[in-house]
């Protein structure tokens, strides 16, 4: 029962994983210069969703329920990514610009600010998420715990593997090629920005 359970937790978990977003482009614009980008985000991520899954399971989940909630996790996750669009798009400008500079800033705090202002992270757990936590609980509190371990090595194995392959890649490309490489992951930082702020702002308006 338990074996079964796992493999299904980890099927759901890369699915979840390996769609695009702004954890998957912050990971290749940061990993292109940072081999261990990945790992440092999928920790950053860590520290956030492992206690979160506990916290969720004592009753978290009703504070997601508020449209006022939903809306400053939206704007504050939008303006978050923008900023950071920004800040690589200056660098990338600059006459002496460093890829070193613009892709291996602090990728602790990126995992963990990309999950805690991301909504759609947010509200996958208290959906699909806490319903498989409940079903390990159902097994057993160390069913739950593995449940998280295997959860987050999920993140951390596939987050590792795109930083390396961003890494290695990148070293065999011109400096003017990766300025158009980070040029992409900063437009598209700032397109899941937008997409989060005009949600967020839509969530609000039809509450």
């Amino acid at each position: 029962m338990l074996l079964s359970f796992l493999i299904q937790t980890v099927v759901i978990s890369l699915s979840g994983v390996m769609a695009p977003g702004p954890v998957t482009t912050a990971t290749l614009a940061q990993g292109s210069r940072n081999r261990w980008a990945g790992t440092l985000i999928a920790l950053g991520h860590g520290i956030l969703e492992i206690p979160l899954i506990f916290l969720l399971m004592l009753g978290f989940a009703a504070v997601f329920e508020y449209p006022l909630t939903r809306t400053a996790i939206g704007i504050t996750g939008g303006l978050f990514l923008i900023w950071m669009s920004f800040g690589m798009l200056r660098e990338i400008r600059k006459p002496d610009f460093n890829p070193q500079a613009v892709s291996s800033r602090g990728p602790l705090m990126t995992g963990f600010f990309l999950s805690a202002t991301n909504p759609y992270f947010l509200f996958w757990w208290v959906s699909v998420g806490l319903n498989l936590a409940w079903r390990a609980q159902a097994i057993g509190w160390s069913a739950l715990v593995l449940f998280a371990v295997v959860h987050w090595a999920c993140d951390l194995v596939w987050l590792t593997i795109l930083a390396f392959s961003a890494f290695y890649g990148a070293n065999l490309l011109s400096r003017r090629n990766q300025k158009w490489i980070l040029g992409f992951c900063a437009l598209a930082l700032a397109g899941f920005g937008i997409r989060f702020l005009l949600d967020a702002f839509y969530s609000d308006f039809s509450s």
